[in-house]
């Protein structure tokens, strides 16, 4: 037993893959199950804003101005200090090369300091994990959906530290990505996910047909497309100017969200069948969007699939669900990281802890 205001062991979680700083604390109940206690975060994106996207130099400037602050918000949230931490995870990969050493070096700081093991854990599989910390835990096999600016996946998982199987992903563009870009097209802010979702539902997502990817009978099936998808947008912004016409900005938008979100679902719904799970989780920064989440309910359960959505603070990244992974990985008692780990940008999905 820790004194940490309780029975089980703190984990410090700590996110840099993107253009977040995430601090999060979670507890490790003595019977496996999970408390949040804090979540801290502080986002750069207002200083990629004018570049229309993450640049990496910034990004990774932010981390390390944001991170001793934002492990203190975090601890003083929680009502802990430091010493009550037992052990420190660190999002290890994928991500940006600059970003994950500030918090990969910064991750093997406190956990020297502290002397407490290191965990350098996967970012993908923290978006399943965090699941757990407002649902509870997961079913022993289950489908996951992870929709971010970087990331556009199916995942067959049978624990967070056990078996995790990619069953698709996208060929080109993530769907955050293409939400970014045309909203670039359709002079809307930056990122593009909400902005569009703001206007979408005052469009028609039926007025234009814009196309499906990969949705052939010979395309593959589980994969994504959404280049395809961004180039027609373009074309026909282009055309409807062409021809001296207004913009139906809201319409565009909505026709647009409508094919991202019918593919996404159609697509998860059908693995989830064909492999017999009968559990979904959806996360990542795009699942926050309304038609998305929405869309995936209904057709959830007119498959009788049981829908899990963490609520939208937890979908995008965060400290917490780096945390939650570190806690599995403590349930499971697998072996912590050296302190001499590296920040791996491409790392696989399968891979749960970094050594």
């Amino acid at each position: 037993m820790s004194a940490k205001g309780g029975p089980g062991r703190i984990v410090l979680g700590i996110e840099t893959s993107c253009d977040e700083t995430g601090a999060g604390l979670v507890r490790l109940e003595p019977d496996g199950s999970m408390r949040l206690l804090a979540d801290s975060v502080a986002s750069s994106v207002e200083q990629h804003a004018r570049f229309g996207g993450v640049v990496p130099e910034i990004a990774s400037r932010a981390h390390l101005e944001a991170m001793e602050p934002t492990v203190r918000r975090a601890l003083d949230e929680a009502g802990l200090s430091l010493s009550d931490v037992d052990a420190v995870a660190v999002t290890a990969g994928p991500g940006l090369a600059g970003a994950l050493m500030v918090g990969v070096s910064a991750a093997k700081a406190y956990a020297a300091a502290l002397n407490v093991p290191l965990y350098g854990v996967n970012h993908l599989l923290g978006h399943v994990a965090v699941d757990v910390l407002e649902h509870g835990p997961l079913p022993p096999r289950c489908l996951a959906m992870l929709v971010s600016g970087g990331h556009t996946q199916l995942l067959s998982v049978s624990g967070i530290a056990g078996e995790v199987t990619e069953i698709g992903s996208t060929i080109d563009d993530a769907a955050g990505e293409a939400y970014d870009k045309v909203a670039r097209i359709l002079e809307l802010p930056y990122p593009g996910g909400p902005p569009i979702d703001r206007m979408a539902r005052e469009g028609d997502p039926n007025a234009i047909a814009f196309p499906r990817g990969l949705t052939g009978p010979r395309d593959a099936k589980f994969d994504f497309s959404f280049s395809g998808l961004k180039t027609a947008v373009a074309r026909w912004v282009e055309q409807t100017r062409e021809a001296g016409m207004q913009l139906p900005i809201a319409d565009i938008a909505a026709s647009f969200q409508e094919a991202v979100a019918d593919v996404l679902t159609r697509k998860a719904v059908l693995a989830a069948a064909e492999l017999g799970l009968d559990t979904m989780v959806l996360s990542g920064g795009v699942a926050a969007n309304s038609r998305i989440s929405a869309l995936a309910k209904e057709r959830c359960s007119e498959a009788g699939i049981t829908l899990r959505v963490p609520r939208p603070r937890l979908c995008t990244d965060n400290g917490a669900m780096i945390a939650a992974v570190g806690a599995h990985v403590m349930a499971t008692e697998l072996d912590p990281s050296p302190l001499g780990i590296s920040a791996v940008p491409g790392l696989p999905v399968d891979t749960a802890v970094v050594r």
